[in-house]
């Protein structure tokens, strides 16, 4: 049995639970494939990433389970799970992950909407009369 590493990562709203085999580079997602799953390139790339970086493409299976939040978020939730797993798998790949910021937890959220307001700070419309 090969060697299975499992890691999160966390965007927002999204979390990503990843689990990374030795393989071909397959990425499934949420049981479909990455392609299918983000139809946009963009986001393929963003999930990439870690990989292109440390020219490991093609050399790990990912399966990955997303949940929450929005695809953008999801997509930055599974490159911090999958930057946390190769650097895992070989701590070697750690200074360049870290240079590029993949290994930091995005924590901005949005901010809870506020009683006596319409959003969280905007107030609502002043009438004189």
């Amino acid at each position: 049995m090969a060697e299975v590493t499992n890691t999160l990562g966390r965007r927002k709203t999204a979390v990503a639970r990843l689990y990374m085999t030795p393989g071909k580079g397959k990425i499934i997602i949420n049981g479909r494939e990455i392609k299918e799953y983000f139809p946009s390139e963009i986001l393929q790339i963003i999930v990439n990433q870690p990989f292109a970086l440390t020219k490991t493409e093609g050399t790990y299976d990912v399966k990955v389970n997303v949940d929450g939040g929005g695809i953008k978020g999801q997509a930055e939730a599974i490159r911090l799970a999958i930057s946390r797993a190769l650097q895992e798998i070989d701590s070697e790949l750690r200074p360049p992950l870290k240079k590029e910021g993949f290994l930091t937890r995005d924590p901005r959220m949005v901010e809870r909407k506020k009683p006596g307001r319409r959003k969280a700070r905007r107030r609502f419309q002043f009438s004189k009369r």
